[in-house]
């Protein structure tokens, strides 16, 4: 059982690594983790980060580990057998 739980995790994370590669960079440069990770905060934050694209971004990304994570799931289940 754990076997499988850190082989989804991995995915997991992997798929958030892959993500952020592919959909972490704004202007040339990559985006810092603080900025992705913070939530919250006050109007004029929230505000900012909506048209600055940093909620569209943090969403792909989020998909990006959502999907390594569907990935191992299928994979610990294809070789359980």
């Amino acid at each position: 059982m754990s076997k499988n739980i850190l082989s989804v995790a991995s995915f997991a994370v992997l798929g958030l690594i892959v993500g952020y590669a592919i959909f972490g960079k704004w202007g040339g440069d990559y985006v810092s983790l603080k900025t992705l990770l913070s939530f919250g905060g006050n109007g004029f934050q929230s505000a900012f980060r909506s048209i600055s694209g940093i909620e569209d971004m943090r969403n792909k990304i989020l998909i990006c580990g959502a999907a390594g994570a569907a990935v191992g799931v299928l994979l610990t289940f294809r070789f359980k057998k």
